[in-house]
């Protein structure tokens, strides 16, 4: 499998470029269908439009491609490239996103047990040092390190929604249009 450092220390600069900030760098689907996802935000927004999307999937390409050319594939088997905003139930991947999204519903699983549980459900209290806090449905707080959590995403809930409205919807209507010309 791909080494994921590795990849990220060719991705980041790419997306820096952009002014994005790079949420999660993952291989994913065995060697049956390999995908490297790619998942981006605008710092100050935290969202990528679809144009940011597509800019930064050349630029990965692009540098992929030159190092290929020069003997160097990061990737030596074909897979497919995937590139996209982070989603509304979004991974939460750095300590600054558990505290970005205090408040907010997550889930938590952890690669060992951590008080005879793996997984905690609930909102998100903050980070100190590097554990994060979580609060359960019965008002229990819950301290986690950090390098214990093996993944975690935000829950849709109501708040998150509202929280995380899209910037505009402008074009929305002519996608419609256009999908409904194609298919008469």
């Amino acid at each position: 499998m791909a080494n994921i450092a590795a990849l990220t220390s060719l991705i980041e600069p790419e997306a820096k470029a952009l002014g994005l900030e790079l949420v999660r760098v993952k291989m994913f689907g065995g060697t049956s269908d390999p995908t490297l996802q790619v998942m981006a935000e605008r710092p100050d927004t935290r969202q990528l439009t679809i144009d940011a999307c597509a800019d930064l999937s050349r630029r990965i390409s692009d540098k992929f491609d030159a190092l290929e050319a020069e003997g160097r594939d990061p990737i030596e088997h074909a897979y497919r490239l995937e590139v996209s905003s982070p989603g509304i139930d979004r991974p939460l991947t750095r300590l600054q996103d558990y505290q970005d999204w205090v408040g907010h519903e997550a889930r938590i699983n952890l690669a060992e047990k951590l008080d005879g549980r793996k997984q905690y459900k609930g909102d998100l209290a903050g980070v100190e040092g590097t554990t994060v806090g979580i609060v359960d449905a019965q008002g229990v707080q819950h301290s986690v390190p950090f390098d214990l959590i093996e993944d975690a995403k935000l829950t849709i809930t109501d708040r998150l929604i509202a929280a995380t409205a899209p910037l505009s919807i402008e074009g929305a209507e002519e996608i419609e249009e256009i999908e409904a010309e194609e298919q008469d």
